[in-house]
């Protein structure tokens, strides 16, 4: 893999130290089956909105820091704005490279992975953790 993939900054998210929720409204692990990686993601929700997140992950560097952004980022925000950041970081790997921008825009660190189809999954797999939870 080249070094452009694995850079500081994905390195330093990876880093970000990890916490359950003792009292969580949601919980949920996935796994992906194509490479092992799992992540748990723990919730409290008020009004709707994500309050806030635990998470342990035992996976790649990439999934690992894919989970600390969406971690702090998701805080606020309802099931609808989740699914649309989660959109706009499918797209931003697989078609046309653009970053999501507003709250979403520390997601462009990931750009890197979009030369590498198998590594798709790391990015997302936080986001299809938090969707599922969210789900009515």
């Amino acid at each position: 893999m080249s070094e452009d993939l694995y850079h500081k900054t994905l390195i330093d998210l990876a880093a970000v130290p990890e916490e359950r929720l003792a009292e969580a409204d949601l919980s949920i692990t996935v796994d992906n089956p194509l490479c092992g990686d799992r992540v748990t993601i723990d919730v409290q929700m008020e009004n709707g909105k994500v309050a806030a997140i635990g998470r342990e992950v035992r996976a790649c560097l990439i999934c690992q820091a894919s989970a600390a952004v969406l971690s702090r980022t998701a805080i606020g925000q309802d099931a609808d704005q989740i699914a649309e950041a989660a959109q706009k970081v499918r797209a931003m790997l697989k078609s046309d490279g653009r970053p999501p921008d507003s709250d979403w825009a520390e997601m462009a660190n990931f750009q890197p992975v979009a030369d590498y189809r198998s590594r798709h999954g790391c990015v997302l797999l936080p986001f299809d953790a938090l969707k599922k939870a969210l789900a009515p």
